[in-house]
C-alpha cells in the first residue's frame, strides 16, 4: 500500500512538472496568437496586458498582407526552401551511398576530413562564402541564396550510417545479378532508408524556413527577401511599430507551416534520427 501511494505521488509530481514546463514553453505561442486577434484599439488601450479577449478579430491578418510585402516574402521562401532541399537531397544521397558502399582510394581519409568540417563553426565560413558569392556576381539572386546550403556534412553522415545498416550481402547479390550501382541505390537503399530520408527533408525544410543570417547578408533587394528577414524589414519600416497586432498576425502566418509540419511528422523525425544514429 505504501509503495502504491509513493508511486501515485511520484506520478503526480512528474506530470505536474511536465504540465507546468509545457505551459511555460507554449505561453509565447499563445501570447503571439492572442495578440494577433486583438484589435488595434483594444491592444493599445490595455495598460495591463490581458490574457484573453472577448472580441477576437481577424482584421489584423488582412492588414498584414495588405500593408506589407508578406506574400512576396512567403513566395520567395517557398522557392528557396524547395530548390535548396531538392538539390541538397541529391548531393547527400549520392555522397552517402559512395561512402557507405563504394570502395575508392582514400575514402576513409576523405570521410574523416568531412567529419572534421563539423567542428568548424558556421560563423567562420560566412565571410568566405560571402566573398565567393560576391565575386561570382550572385548577390541578390536565388543562386546566391541557395548554393551555400546545398550540402550538409551532418546529413551525409546521418544517411551514410543508415545506409550501412542495410546488409552488405544485398549489395553483393545485386552486383552478381548485374544490377548497376545507380539502380541498386534507387531500388533498394532509398526505399529501405525512407524514414531517415523523410526526416532529413523535414529538418532541412525547417532549417531553410528559419534561415536569417545568410539571406540577410547576401541580399539587400526586397524582391529576394525571405520571411525571416522580410518580417524584420516590415518592422524597421514602421509598420510593426505602429500596429503590433498586425505584426503578430504576420508572425503567426509565417510560423504556422513549420508548426504544422512538426506536429504532423514529429514521430518520423524522432524515428529517423534514432534509426540513422544506430548502426547494426
Amino acid at each position: 500500500m505504501k509503495d502504491k501511494v509513493l508511486y501515485v505521488i511520484k506520478n503526480i509530481l512528474l506530470y505536474g512538472f511536465l504540465i507546468m514546463w509545457g505551459m511555460i514553453v507554449l505561453f509565447p505561442f499563445y501570447w503571439m496568437l492572442l495578440t494577433s486577434v486583438k484589435s488595434y484599439g483594444a491592444y493599445n488601450s490595455e495598460y495591463v496586458p490581458q490574457l484573453f479577449t472577448l472580441e477576437p478579430t481577424f482584421q489584423n491578418y488582412f492588414d498584414a498582407f495588405a500593408n506589407a510585402s508578406l506574400g512576396r516574402y512567403f513566395l520567395n521562401t517557398v522557392i528557396f526552401t524547395c530548390i535548396t532541399t531538392a538539390l541538397m537531397m541529391a548531393v547527400i544521397i549520392f555522397a552517402a551511398f559512395a561512402f557507405a558502399r563504394l570502395d575508392f582510394y582514400g575514402k576513409n581519409v576523405i570521410f574523416a576530413l568531412f567529419l572534421a568540417l563539423m567542428m568548424i563553426p558556421q560563423e567562420l565560413v560566412v565571410i568566405t562564402n560571402f566573398v565567393t558569392v560576391t565575386d561570382l556576381g550572385l548577390r541578390n539572386t536565388y543562386a546566391g541564396l541557395i548554393l551555400p546550403s546545398v550540402t550538409s556534412v551532418f546529413y551525409i553522415y546521418l544517411l551514410k550510417e543508415n545506409f550501412q545498416t542495410i546488409p552488405g550481402e544485398l549489395y553483393k547479390a545485386a552486383k552478381v545479378d548485374g544490377t548497376s550501382d545507380l539502380r541498386y541505390l534507387f531500388k533498394v537503399m532509398i526505399p529501405m532508408s525512407k524514414p531517415t530520408i523523410v526526416t532529413i527533408v523535414i529538418l532541412k525544410v525547417i532549417e531553410c524556413w528559419n534561415s536569417y543570417v545568410w539571406p540577410r547578408l547576401i541580399t539587400d533587394d526586397p524582391d529576394y527577401y525571405l520571411v525571416s528577414n522580410g518580417i524584420q524589414e516590415i518592422r524597421e519600416n514602421g509598420f510593426g511599430r505602429e500596429n503590433i497586432p498586425a505584426m503578430m498576425a504576420a508572425v503567426v502566418v509565417i510560423s504556422a507551416p513549420l508548426i504544422v509540419i512538426f506536429l504532423v511528422f514529429r514521430k518520423q523525425i524522432m524515428a529517423g534520427v534514432l534509426r540513422g544514429g544506430t548502426k547494426g
